[in-house]
């Protein structure tokens, strides 16, 4: 498969882009995956996540780490960027924000085995961490753990 054949139906790679409005209207795009039938970890790690509290209005912020095992699709880098980008005026509890970004993932590249942590930064007094995971990785690959520090307050 060549470069143009895998890259044709991008439609965000390569030039300006406007951030989406809305995590429902972001469109998070895939290519095909260059080593299928290899198993592999791709991380994506986000630290300056950011939505809104559905109640307030009042932003949050989080650390968020995103494992794939990849079968046939990888995400496309920048349409990921975007589609995160879009929390940033989108009402959400840490809970759904987490799980929803883990299931559009799934939803889009049907990937063997994902992972996501979400470190959310203390609102009132009280760090959320949010964790999802699709089910077992497959055996005998190397998935790095996430060593996220807990959220300690000042010392």
């Amino acid at each position: 498969m060549t470069d143009e054949t895998i890259y044709r139906t991008l439609t965000q790679l390569g030039g300006e882009t406007r951030m989406p409005d809305s995590p429902e209207t972001a469109v998070l795009e895939k290519v095909a995956n260059p080593h299928a039938g290899t198993d592999y970890v791709v991380r994506f790690t986000a630290p300056e996540f950011t939505s809104l509290c559905p109640v307030t209005g009042q932003p949050d912020f989080a650390f968020l780490m995103i494992d794939y095992v990849p079968d046939g699709w990888l995400v496309e880098s920048k349409s990921l960027k975007l589609y995160l980008g879009s929390f940033r005026n989108h009402g959400a509890f840490h809970e759904g924000c987490t799980v929803d970004i883990a299931k559009r993932l799934e939803a889009l590249m049907a990937p063997k085995w994902l992972r996501i942590g979400g470190y959310w930064y203390p609102r009132g007094g009280m760090p959320i961490d949010v964790f999802y995971q699709s089910g077992e990785p497959p055996r005998g690959l190397w998935i790095p753990p996430q060593d996220v520090p807990i959220y300690r307050g000042r010392p």
